[in-house]
């Protein structure tokens, strides 16, 4: 490694090594670091590769119509036709998201990582970044320890930061008005997950579909959260859960339980029917694993002087789904883009990157605070209500609007007659009158969202507090 580059790319996971693969194509001196050795580049813990795997199609064209980057098998595991959201009592389903795959992680990784690579970024394993250099309000570079152990300091004049939702960096940022460097408990999800060779007891496309994505809502099986269940190559499944924490205590006092997260996906498995004998596939040692997501809107600001944040470092996983490949994807290109454009300019201020909000914004974060406001809400149900509610407050095609975070019209008189045959969810549907209207809000605020760091304060002020009195409405009361 050299004392000095034009870019340090920290974290070599999705968006890391598209970040280093669009910054390096564009003629600068980028330097690729991740923690993995470099056969298991991008892996986010000793456990393995722990996520879903899923990605919609529409993100991987997005890749393709940036830098001309194609996927193929092994890399791409299976191609599904949807996402389907089931109710609890498995009566009711809904799309969520469009065509797409679910991935062979480990290969996934290293074809990003290969094509940073090839576009001239060096790349080094086995280095575990400790935290950032600062000087005078810049990020300048970031410190840590070689595979050898040894302290190294290196510079930049850019950083990426895609280390994920622990970053060392974010959370080591200077005091700042713009990027907050923590995020709220309430705001994550532990999740688990199994990938599983089994044998299919009986044909069941409730519960193991081999064309779709399956989530399952109940707050018994997985509270504040959901289950999943994505079909892989030939016999195998990803099998998971992710919980609230506060949800789960609730759940556990009221049914005078003491379930943890690995309880409760343990039992998720036994719960059900189609998958018997199911024996762990632990290629790469990536069969089990656990991990916390962030389910609410990305950070505000994404940028700081010499400093850009992209994945799960800045908040990016779907706030309904915790889908975060996507967005990371997303981020990756565009972190890369605005380094590059920062650097032609010979500034690289945090207003010189402020374009990179706004890029961002448009391409993916503009829905996400009203999603958030969407999945605070169904924290606040019980599984009687989401029952209900999906077969009689919304249409198979209003429900897929809001999971892509369209607002649909919706008013109590057009909905009267369904809901007066059970008069007892009427306040559940008032409330959620009042959920698309704050979504409508929301998505109208971060439609203008700020073009200069001027009018950030005041942008930022009134999302505080649209969001805030959404979550003091609807508390988390899964049972």
């Amino acid at each position: 490694m050299k004392e000095k580059y034009d870019v340090i790319v920290a974290g070599a996971g999705m968006a890391g090594s598209l970040a280093a693969a669009v910054a390096a194509k564009k003629g600068l001196n980028v330097l690729l670091l991740d923690r993995n050795k470099e056969q298991e580049v991008g892996k986010k813990t000793n456990w393995g590769w722990v996520c879903g795997d899923a990605v919609a199609d529409a993100h991987l064209q997005f890749i393709k119509s940036k830098i001309g980057l194609n996927f193929d098998y092994p890399e791409l595991d299976v191609k599904v036709d949807g996402v389907l959201v089931l109710s609890p009592d498995l009566e009711y389903k809904i799309p969520f998201e469009g065509a797409g795959y679910v991935l062979n992680r480990p290969a996934f990784e290293q074809k990003l990582m290969k094509e940073a690579r090839k576009n001239g970024a060096e790349y080094v394993s086995e280095f575990e970044v400790e935290g950032p250099v600062v000087e005078n309000n810049y990020m300048v570079g970031i410190f840590g320890k070689d595979k050898d152990k040894q302290h190294k300091e290196i510079r930049a004049k850019i950083v990426i930061d895609a280390l994920g939702v622990a970053t060392t960096l974010r959370r080591k940022l200077p005091d700042n008005p713009y990027i907050d460097k923590v995020v709220d408990v309430s705001d994550l999800e532990s999740t688990g997950r199994y990938i599983y060779d089994f044998e299919a007891d009986h044909v069941d496309e409730r519960f193991y579909d081999p064309k779709n994505a399956l989530i399952h809502l109940n707050q018994e099986w997985a509270p504040g959260g959901y289950g999943w269940v994505f079909p892989k190559k030939g016999t195998r499944v990803n099998i998971g859960i992710g919980v609230q924490k506060e949800s789960l205590e609730i759940r556990n006092k009221k049914l005078g339980k003491n379930d943890t997260l690995h309880t409760l996906m343990d039992e998720y498995v036994k719960h059900n029917p189609v998958i018997k004998e199911p024996r762990l596939y632990n290629e790469n040692n990536n069969g089990k694993g656990y991990w916390s997501v962030a389910v609410r809107r990305q950070l505000d600001c994404l940028v700081f002087n010499g400093y850009i944040g992209a994945g799960d470092s800045m908040a990016m996983p779907n706030p309904i789904s915790a889908g975060g490949i996507g967005p990371a994807l997303v981020s990756g290109i565009l972190a890369g883009e605005a380094a590059a454009r920062a650097l032609s300019s010979g500034d690289v201020s945090l207003e010189s990157l402020w374009q990179y909000n706004l890029d961002f914004n448009e391409a993916y974060g503009k829905k996400t605070a009203g999603l958030e406001v969407f999945r605070t809400y169904l924290q606040s149900l019980n599984n009687n209500t989401i029952n209900y509610g999906m077969r009689m407050f919304l249409t198979a095609k209003e429900a897929e609007d809001l999971s892509y975070g369209v607002v649909p019209d919706l008013s109590l008189a057009s909905k009267a007659k369904l809901i007066l045959k059970g008069a007892s969810n009427i306040k559940a549907f008032q409330n959620l009158l009042y959920v698309v209207k704050k979504m409508k809000e929301l998505n109208n605020i971060y439609e203008h969202y700020p073009k200069n760091i001027r009018e950030f304060a005041g942008w930022k002020e009134k999302v505080s507090a649209s969001m805030e009195e959404a979550k003091e409405k609807f508390k988390p009361n899964p049972i």
